[in-house]
C-alpha cells in the first residue's frame, strides 16, 4: 500500500514573491500499488531521480518538469529579448547554463536537464537547421534521396557540439549532486522526420512516402542517426549527464507495424550501445500519444518509460509490466487550474503508480502562458508528498 502525504512548503513561494499558499490543505492519500517489482535498498548518496529509475526504495516519487525551462518563466523571457536568437541561447554556454539552472534556483525540482534542442547535433552531421521565431525548425535542405543520405555525415560530438559537453560539466558542479543532471536526444525516426519533412509536419507525407516507397533510402537515414545518437548520449554522460531522456515525439505518427520497422530497431540498438558503455546509466524514453505502443516501448531496453498524459496512469503502468519504471504524466493543462484541482491531479497521478519506480513529471512540456505560480505549487506539492 502507498501512503502519501502532501504538504505546502513556502519557500518556492517566497522567492517568486507569490500570494501565500497557506490556504492549502494537505491531503493523505493512501492506494494499492500496481504491479510493481519489489523496490531494492537505497542508496542515499545517489540524487532521488537515479535511485526511482534504478527501482531502489525511495521516500517520495522524485518530481521535473519537461520545458521547465523556458518561455513560461518571466527570467527566460527577460533573457530572450537580450538574445532574441534561440541557436544563440541553446549554444552559448553561458546561456545554456544560466537558462538549465533558472528552474533549478527557484523550484529545486529533483531533475536539472539540459536546455538545448533535440537538433542540435544535426549541424555537426552536415544537415544545416535553423530555429525561427514563430515558424519552428527549418532544414533548409531536406533530405529526400540517396545521394542526400550520402552527404550525412556521423556526428563527432566533441568537435561539432563541444558547449553541450562543457554546459553538462559546469552543471553537475553547480547542481553539486542535489539533484540529476539530465542530458537528452532525439530519436532516429523523429530526427528523420524533421529532415526529411524540412521541418515541423501536420500530416507526415512526405517521410511516409520515403518510407513505403523507397524504404532502404530511409533505413540508410536512420541507421546514421542511431550510430550518431548512440554517441552522442555517451558523450553527454561522460560530460556529466546522471541520466538521458530519448525523445521520439514523431514515431507515434506510425502504425504498429512500422514502429517496429522504422522505430524500435533503431531505438534498441541506441539503448544496447549505450548500456554497453554505460551500463548504470538510466535512460528514458518519452513518445508522446503512446498509447497504442506502450506494450512496445520496453522492448527498446530504457529504465523509464515516460507516459503522456492521454493514458491512464494505472493503465499504463499494468500495460508496461513491472520490470521499467514509469515516468509522467499529469496533463499540462492542469497547471492551469486551481491549487487545489493541481494537487488533486498530483495525487491522482502517483496513487495510480503505485510506490516506487516512478518519477513525477507532465505528460508534455510545460505550455507556454502557464502561470509560474502554478508551476511552484506543483512542485511544492510534489516535494511534500511521502510513500
Amino acid at each position: 500500500m502507498a501512503c502519501i502525504y502532501s504538504s505546502s512548503v513556502s519557500s518556492i513561494s517566497t522567492k517568486l514573491n507569490f500570494p501565500s499558499l497557506s490556504n492549502y490543505k494537505p491531503k493523505f492519500v493512501c492506494s494499492l500499488g500496481g504491479a510493481v517489482a519489489e523496490p531494492k535498498a537505497v542508496n542515499a548518496t545517489e540524487p532521488l531521480l537515479l535511485n526511482a529509475a534504478r527501482g531502489k526504495e525511495v521516500e517520495r516519487p522524485p518530481v521535473w518538469l519537461m520545458r521547465q525551462a523556458g518561455r513560461y518563466m518571466k527570467s527566460y523571457q527577460l533573457l530572450c529579448e537580450k538574445h532574441p536568437s534561440f541557436r544563440e541561447r541553446s549554444e552559448n554556454v553561458d546561456l545554456v547554463v544560466e537558462i538549465s539552472l533558472q528552474p533549478w534556483k527557484v523550484f529545486k525540482p529533483d531533475g536539472v536537464i539540459l536546455f538545448s534542442d533535440i537538433l542540435t547535433p544535426l549541424t555537426g552531421m552536415n544537415i544545416p537547421f535553423d530555429i525561427v521565431k514563430g515558424k519552428g525548425p527549418i532544414i533548409f535542405d531536406p533530405i529526400r534521396s540517396a545521394a542526400d543520405v550520402e552527404k550525412v555525415i556521423e556526428l563527432t560530438p566533441d568537435e561539432s557540439v563541444p558547449y553541450v559537453g562543457e554546459a553538462l560539466t559546469i552543471l553537475r558542479k553547480e547542481v553539486n549532486n542535489e539533484a540529476a543532471v539530465l542530458g537528452f536526444v532525439g530519436a532516429p525516426f523523429t530526427l528523420a522526420s524533421y529532415v526529411v519533412e524540412g521541418g515541423s509536419s501536420k500530416y507526415f507525407s512526405k517521410i511516409k512516402r520515403l518510407a513505403f516507397s523507397e524504404p532502404k533510402v530511409l533505413h540508410a537515414l536512420l541507421q546514421k542517426f542511431a550510430t550518431s545518437m548512440a554517441k552522442y548520449i555517451q558523450y553527454q554522460a561522460d560530460k556529466g549527464a546522471q541520466a538521458v531522456q530519448i525523445f521520439d515525439s514523431w514515431a507515434t505518427e506510425l502504425s504498429p507495424v512500422d514502429f517496429e520497422e522504422f522505430s524500435l530497431p533503431y531505438l534498441k540498438q541506441i539503448v544496447d550501445a549505450v548500456k554497453h558503455t554505460h551500463p548504470n546509466l538510466p535512460l528514458i524514453l518519452y513518445a508522446s500519444g503512446s498509447g497504442g505502443l506502450i506494450e512496445r516501448l520496453p522492448l527498446t531496453g530504457v529504465d523509464v518509460v515516460s507516459l503522456d498524459w492521454t493514458v491512464d496512469m494505472a493503465e499504463g503502468r499494468r500495460r508496461l509490466g513491472p520490470n521499467v519504471a514509469v515516468q509522467g504524466n499529469v496533463d499540462p493543462g492542469v497547471l492551469f487550474g486551481s491549487k487545489e484541482f493541481i494537487t488533486e491531479r498530483i495525487n491522482d497521478t502517483v496513487r495510480k503508480a503505485g510506490k516506487g519506480k516512478h518519477i513525477l513529471n507532465l505528460g508534455h512540456g510545460i505550455v507556454v502562458g502557464t502561470p509560474e505560480e502554478n508551476v511552484a505549487h506543483f512542485f511544492e506539492v510534489a516535494k511534500g508528498l511521502k510513500y
